[in-house]
């Protein structure tokens, strides 16, 4: 413990150093699809495209679809760019995450981007989920509107994991950073996760808790991957309990792996500008925060929630923003315009399995 404790030290200390101003991009490699992950379910819905670099997620009546990295990772940097589905979504779920929950079904640990589909077409909410050890009874969930339509263009989803602190970004701004805090215990993930993307029917519960479900009318609802990134630890045997411990600097949890320079490269440091552009995301776009839930967590914010009081007053007990909320479309011109670009949508469906939508 004592020789993990000061390589954690030795690592903060160099990416406190570390830190340039922010890169236009994330210089990250990628990787081909074939390359990098498997297909995982949905046989057809799961379509790729010549370049053999992108590759669309379809949901239909038959089946939902996904893919899944072919290693398992301990700790890295992992993105994708997303372009979601347009028009009515509600109901429909894509995910991009990491989970190791076929190998430890009761106590895995869980990554999370969900975007959660909704009524008026381009108004996606996006939830972020930290679980380890199996705590989904202690969620630490949150939920932001976007600030752009995400079905015109693709944007980048990206998650760093690392030992000390994880950050998620849309595309290279962070909206969320959980620092690792000692009162966590196995509540932080330490385990090796695969990469996840998938699309399926989130009916039950995606859409205000559950009211508006998936129409299938509207179906196919296509979702594009490209910019495919698996900058990690790659592990041989995720269900190995040697592989739990913290890897050495320079040996990471696989070959080729450089956990140092993992935790000081751009996208691993939070500079003072980035922290800037984070709380404003936050205070523009976040809907939710596990951080000021009272009612479900009576008890008190998790210990590495960064709270204030004046943060607090813009939530109401139950963790909601007393401000910031998804505004419904009129009636009218705008919802007759709504439905005819959806009549529009509904008769290019058959086109949803061919021709890969450019990102």
């Amino acid at each position: 413990m004592a020789t993990t404790a000061r390589l954690l030290a030795a690592v903060l200390a160099a990416a406190a150093c570390a830190w340039l101003p922010a890169a236009a991009a994330f210089d990250v490699p990628t990787v081909a699809f074939d390359e990098g992950f498997s297909p995982l379910f949905g046989d057809g819905n799961l379509v790729r495209a010549d370049d053999g670099r992108t590759a669309r997620l379809l949901l239909d009546r038959r089946s939902g679809s996904g893919f899944i990295s072919s290693d398992y990772y301990l700790h890295g940097f992992f993105s994708a760019s997303i372009k979601l589905p347009r028009d009515y979504t509600a109901g429909v779920v894509v995910a991009f995450y990491l989970s190791n929950g076929d190998v430890y079904e009761k106590t895995h640990d869980e990554l999370d981007f969900e975007f959660l589909g909704s009524r008026w077409g381009g108004q996606w909410r996006v939830q972020t989920n930290v679980y380890g050890n199996g705590s989904t009874s202690r969620g630490r969930e949150e939920r932001y509107l976007l600030p752009f339509d995400p079905t015109l263009e693709a944007h980048r989803y990206s998650i760093l994991w690392a030992p000390t602190h994880i950050i998620f970004y849309v595309d290279d701004t962070p909206i969320r950073e959980v620092v690792r805090h000692p009162a966590m215990g196995g509540d932080f993930p330490a385990k090796p996760m695969a990469v996840y993307a998938t699309i399926w029917d989130g009916s039950a519960w995606a859409t205000e808790g559950g009211k508006y479900k998936v129409n299938y009318k509207y179906a196919p609802f296509a979702s594009d991957f490209s910019r495919l990134s698996l900058a990690g630890c790659p592990v041989a045997d995720p269900s190995s309990s040697a592989l739990l411990r913290l890897p050495r600097a320079g040996a990471g949890g696989g070959s080729g792996c450089d956990l140092l320079g993992l935790m000081t490269a751009d996208y691993a440091v939070v500079t003072p500008q980035r922290r800037a552009a984070m709380r404003a995301f936050r205070a523009r776009q976040m809907t939710y925060t596990v951080c000021y839930d009272a009612a479900r967590y009576a008890a008190g914010p998790f210990p590495e929630c960064d709270n204030s009081d004046e943060e607090r007053r813009a939530f109401w007990a139950w963790g909601e923003s007393r401000t910031v909320v998804m505004k419904t479309r009129g009636r009218g011109r705008r919802n007759r315009a709504s439905r005819a670009a959806a009549a529009v949508a509904a008769g290019a469906a058959a086109r949803g399995r061919t021709g890969m939508a450019s990102s």
